[in-house]
């Protein structure tokens, strides 16, 4: 998967993440940017959740509607 197929994925899901998690706000994700752990790190904070929860809710993000996980991160730890 290149960058330009992530980046353009990310930027069709960004509405997608803001129905699942409401508290993100667009600087929240000027710095998510495709990062996986950031969107946990920004989660956790916005929605007052433990790590383990947020990685939860993003791991049944991924695979929703069919989703490739691979194909929705630039970076994924």
């Amino acid at each position: 998967m290149n960058k330009d197929t992530i980046e353009g994925n990310w930027k069709q899901l960004k509405g997608k993440v803001k129905e699942q998690w409401g508290k993100l706000t667009d600087d929240d994700f000027d710095v998510i940017a495709g990062k996986r752990d950031q969107l946990l790190g920004r989660i956790q904070e916005r929605h007052g959740i433990s790590r383990d929860e947020a990685e939860k809710q993003v791991s049944e993000w991924e695979t929703r509607d069919g989703r490739e996980p691979s194909a929705l991160w630039f970076e994924r730890v």
